[in-house]
C-alpha cells in the first residue's frame, strides 16, 4: 500500500522550524568562523537572535548541534541514492561512483565547515556512537548488486560497506586536516572503490597474486 502523503506542516510548527534551522546555521557559522571549542552557546543564541533558554528548546547541549549536522548529511546522502537505484539500468559499479561522488561533493563544497564539525564529532566520540549509517548505504547498493548477480554470492554486503565506510572516513580525515594534500577527495575516494572493487593483487597466466618465474 502506497505511503500517504506527508501533512504540511502548520504555521506554529512552520515558525517552530524557522527558529530552529536560524539557530543550527548560526551555529555552523560561528563554528566555521572561530571553532567549535571555541564557540559558546550564549554566542550562538545571540548571532541567532534568541534568548539562551530558547537554544534549550530546539538542542539540549551544544554537541547536539553535531548529530543535527551528521543526520543532514545522512539525509543528503540518502536521498542522492535513492534517485540514483531507481535506475534499474546501472550496475554495481556505477551506483557506488555516484556514492562516492556524492559523499566527496558534501565535503568538498563545505571544506571548513567540514573539517571543523569532523573534529567535533570525533570528539564527541559520535563515530562509536552513531549508526554507521554510510556503511548501509554501502552495504544496500552492494546487496542489490548481488541479487543482480553482479556481485559474488559469497560476499558479505555489510563487510564490504563498512570496509568502504571505514576508508573514506580515514581518507576524509586526512584530507580535512591537510588542504594542500596530493588529490582532491573525490580522486582519492574513487581510487579506493576500484581497489576495493578490483583488489590488489596482479592477475596473470601463471595464476592469481603469483609472481612470474624470471627468465
Amino acid at each position: 500500500m502506497a505511503a500517504e502523503p506527508a501533512r504540511p506542516l502548520g504555521r506554529r510548527e512552520r515558525s517552530k522550524q524557522r527558529v530552529r534551522d536560524r539557530i543550527y546555521a548560526s551555529a555552523l557559522t560561528l563554528f566555521a568562523e572561530q571553532g567549535y571549542e571555541r564557540t559558546t552557546i550564549d554566542q550562538i543564541a545571540e548571532h541567532a537572535d534568541v534568548a539562551r533558554g530558547t537554544f534549550f528548546n530546539y538542542f539540549q547541549r551544544k554537541e547536539d548541534l553535531v548529530t543535527a549536522w551528521a543526520e543532514a548529511r545522512k539525509r543528503r546522502l540518502e536521498l542522492c541514492m535513492e534517485e540514483s537505484m531507481k535506475s534499474g539500468d546501472d550496475d554495481v559499479t556505477v551506483h557506488l561512483e555516484r556514492c562516492m561522488a556524492a559523499l566527496a561533493e558534501f565535503n568538498e563544497s563545505e571544506r571548513e565547515i567540514t573539517a571543523t564539525m569532523l573534529q567535533a564529532w570525533v570528539k564527541a566520540g559520535r563515530p562509536l556512537l552513531e549508526e554507521p549509517y554510510a556503511g548501509q548505504v554501502f552495504a544496500d547498493i552492494i546487496e542489490a548488486g548481488r541479487r543482480r548477480g553482479e556481485v559474488a554470492s559469497d560476499i558479505d554486503p555489510m563487510r564490504v560497506g563498512n570496509i568502504l565506510r571505514d576508508s573514506y572516513l580515514g581518507l576524509l580525515y586526512r584530507w580535512s586536516q591537510n588542504p594542500g594534500g596530493r588529490a582532491p577527495l573525490h580522486i582519492d575516494l574513487r581510487e579506493v572503490l576500484r581497489v576495493v572493487l578490483t583488489g590488489v593483487l596482479s592477475h596473470s597466466e601463471h595464476g592469481r597474486g603469483t609472481p612470474a618465474p624470471q627468465a
